[in-house]
């Protein structure tokens, strides 16, 4: 690294303000790594849940379990079941604190998975299933403290459409368990991506898989693991020339790093889920280290680039300013291989 990384105690001491409950609790926890049982790190996680971005989302929710319309939860985007969970879920929210969080995980499974293990954006067929939603609520609902024993079933069907084992073409359309249109093929093929490999739906399977602990993980989700790791580092990252159907160019959102991350992946997320299988240390890294710390400010901060703003329950920041929130992510990932440096 020709910038050697060092926490600025300026940015910590913006991240730790009290007045924002919602960064502090996460600075706590994913930069300056209190244990679990720390006094202070318990009270940051109240006062977030009850004061901070956490309990806008959760109050918007219907006492049955599911925000803005019934059902499967994926439209409309992005406010719906869904999108919510995956939101609180990246905000630290936790069924520990709220039983909320269990009843709208609870609901979730009703509706939206398939009994084959597809999550499913209708909520009825499970060739409505994509490795984008498949992974984002495979990482989702155990980040948010949900065991449910369907979650087994539904990593094993996202593992075995990594390596294709046991799973029909899907112009096979009598067989009892096939690819489909938008997960059309092995090796993360998305139908969204004219049927190529997507690496934003690799990213969000390989975050999920990183959930699992190693001494859990079977033989088949170690080779999904294998597979996605491969793919995800046959470029370099600071180019992201992954396949792009469309437009046959990678798209400009991988530079742009946002929060809240749903489908739409920036190169930082690619860090991450790295850095979570423990690639953190991989010579292959260091040029998009290297990227990701000159795109501080002058101050030490990271700049919101890619929002939704609008769009979902609470906006957390303008665009082209600092923000905490895309700040903690940077910060998670390089302290979590702070030896790099």
């Amino acid at each position: 690294m020709s910038d050697p990384f060092q926490l600025d105690s300026s940015v910590l001491f913006w991240l730790l303000d009290s007045s924002d409950p919602g960064p502090r609790y996460l600075a706590l926890r994913d930069v300056i790594h209190k244990p679990k049982d720390d006094p202070e790190l318990f009270q940051a996680c109240l006062n977030a849940h009850q004061y901070g971005p956490i309990a806008t989302i959760l109050d918007k929710m219907d006492p049955l379990g599911f925000w803005e319309r019934s059902g499967a939860g994926y439209n409309p985007k992005y406010r719906s079941t869904v999108w919510s969970l995956i939101f609180l879920a990246q905000l630290g929210a936790s069924i520990e604190i709220d039983a909320r969080i269990q009843t709208a995980c609870d609901y979730l499974i009703e509706q939206a998975l398939c009994p084959g293990g597809q999550f499913s954006s209708n909520g009825h067929s499970p060739s409505s299933t994509v490795d984008c939603l498949q992974g984002n609520l495979c990482w989702a609902l155990p980040a948010l403290g949900y065991h449910h024993p369907d979650l087994a079933t539904a990593f094993e069907w996202m593992a075995r459409t990594v390596s294709g084992e046991g799973i029909a073409p899907k112009s096979e359309q009598t067989a009892p368990v096939r690819f489909y249109a938008a997960k059309c093929g092995p090796n993360f093929a998305c139908g969204a991506n004219m049927n190529l490999p997507c690496a934003w739906g690799a990213a969000k399977v390989l975050l999920a898989f990183s959930q699992i602990p190693i001494t859990q993980r079977t033989p088949l989700i170690d080779l999904a693991i294998r597979m996605g790791v491969d793919f995800l580092l046959s470029v370099d990252l600071v180019d992201a020339t992954y396949p792009s159907g469309m437009t046959g160019k990678p798209s400009p959102n991988w530079w742009k790093f946002g929060f809240p991350v749903f489908y739409v992946t920036d190169i930082l997320q690619i860090v991450e889920v790295l850095i979570s299988l423990g690639f953190g240390e991989d010579p292959r890294l260091d040029r998009v280290l290297q990227l990701i710390l000159d795109k501080r400010d002058p101050e030490g901060r990271w700049l919101l680039e890619y929002d939704y703003n609008g769009k979902t329950w609470i906006d957390l920041g303008q665009k082209k300013q600092p923000n905490k929130w895309v700040t903690l992510r940077a910060l998670k990932a390089l302290t979590a291989i702070n030896s790099k440096f």
